[in-house]
């Protein structure tokens, strides 16, 4: 078994920016965002660092570049990148709704390691001050989107003509009144004319939430078979994500088991157009209902979903894996998460506890590669024997010669708490 790279001593990153990490093929560099913690390497003068790690793929050497020091000691602040036409690379990133600031830095052509100034686009008008949290940048019809949680904790979105140098307010996505901490939480995936998502209702600990998808086109928000929800997406009036298809319904039966609480994890679309999401649920029903929306509830059982959108418009959805409890006592629902391969939507990286080829319950968080297929799944471990979790991976797109196969690892013990590193297992693909 391989041995993967440690490219960044202190870094880890949320699932709901992206994208995190973009390899560019021209110069085989691969370039990968993070937050640097006060428990890792550099303690107090390193936490909160906005960093990017440039690797050259080609000889496995890495280098730690700073967008912004001290910024917030927030793994919810990771920058999402995008590689410019012009070669130049852009970087947007926020505080976890700390200030009303989506801030950016475009980097010198070709080259990622040296940066112009920072800029902010300033939300308080929209918000009144309630803060703005994640970036996700898309092209659609020829303009750059970034999408975010702002205006009353809904999903809005900002846009560009200028390919990321100027921002100016796009509108809300969607509009729900507020239940608990914040309204859905969305993944996007797009092609230069689509842009997939699915959704949430809220935060699976103040809600029990479906997963929800629909897709913007020509200007309007659409259901799974079509249908416009929408006719002027984020110009105005903005629906409920209720009136989207819904993939996986809280409360709905799995080999007699009921799944509540859903979340959100990954959606990817391949070459030939196949989409495909990772979706988690809880299987857990607490004596006392109430106690399942309790911050330090203790959920044991979380499962992972598989679904991919056949021919004709139906969604197909099967039970992945065991996901094992919640990774933190006050954060009953993270789990270790799973990511799509961009270029092969039918194999998975998951993060467990629980070995999924026979249910032993691990020491740690392990990664398994899982190939998809008709006849069901194979796994394979991607990390054995391991002495600390392995968390949140992620395969970088840009490159579909290659795997780069990225997570972080270490000691987590809450978004803003970690003494974790970046490692990299990067292989040709075939």
């Amino acid at each position: 078994m391989r041995e993967p790279l440690v490219i960044n001593d202190n870094g880890a990153w949320c699932w709901f920016q992206d994208e995190r990490a973009v390899v560019d093929p021209d110069s085989q560099t691969l370039v990968v965002g993070s937050i640097a913690a006060p428990e890792g390497p550099g303690g107090d003068e390193r936490s909160g660092n906005v960093e990017l790690t440039v690797v050259d793929l080609r000889s496995g050497s890495s280098e730690v570049v700073v967008l912004h020091e001290k910024f917030e000691a927030d793994d919810h602040d990771v920058p999402a990148l995008w590689r410019r036409a012009d070669g130049r690379w852009l970087a947007v990133y926020t505080k976890h709704k700390t200030d009303d600031l989506t801030r950016w830095r475009v980097s010198e052509p070709g080259d990622p390691r040296t940066w112009g100034p920072e800029r902010t686009f300033d939300w308080n008008e929209f918000t009144e001050g309630r803060g703005v949290t994640y970036s996700n940048l898309h092209v659609l019809d020829g303009r750059l989107y970034c999408f975010a949680r702002a205006v009353n904790d809904d999903q809005c979105a900002l846009v560009s003509d200028d390919d990321g140098d100027t921002w100016t307010y796009a509108g809300k996505l969607f509009t729900r009144p507020k239940v608990g901490y914040v309204n859905g939480y969305t993944r996007y995936v797009s092609t230069p004319t689509r842009i997939d998502l699915i959704t949430t209702d809220h935060h699976p600990r103040d809600y029990n939430n479906s997963i929800y998808h629909g897709y913007l086109e020509a200007g309007a928000l659409h259901r799974t078979d079509g249908t416009v929800v929408d006719p002027v997406a984020l110009n105005g009036e903005a629906p409920s994500q209720v009136e989207l298809t819904t993939v996986l319904e809280a409360g709905s039966l799995w080999d007699g088991e009921p799944m509540t609480h859903c979340w959100t994890i990954d959606i990817r679309r391949s070459g030939d157009g196949t989409l495909a999401a990772v979706l988690l649920a809880r299987q857990d029903t607490p004596e006392n209902p109430e106690d399942a929306f309790a911050r330090r509830y203790d959920v044991r059982d979380h499962r992972f979903f598989y679904a991919r959108l056949a021919p004709g418009g139906k969604w197909q959805v099967r039970q992945l894996a065991k996901a094992g409890p919640g990774l933190l006592p006050h954060e009953n629902d993270y789990t270790g998460l799973v990511a799509i391969d961009p270029y092969d939507v039918d194999s998975l990286y998951v993060s467990t506890p629980i070995d999924p080829r026979d249910g032993t319950e691990l020491a740690h968080h392990e990664i398994f590669h899982a190939r998809i297929a008709d006849a069901g799944t194979t796994w394979t471990p991607v990390t054995e024997n391991s002495e600390v979790d392995n968390l949140r991976p992620i395969v970088a797109p840009g490159d579909p010669s290659r795997v780069p196969l990225l997570w972080f690892r270490g000691l987590m013990t809450a978004s803003q708490h970690y003494n974790c590193e970046v490692v990299l297992l990067d292989r040709p693909r075939g």
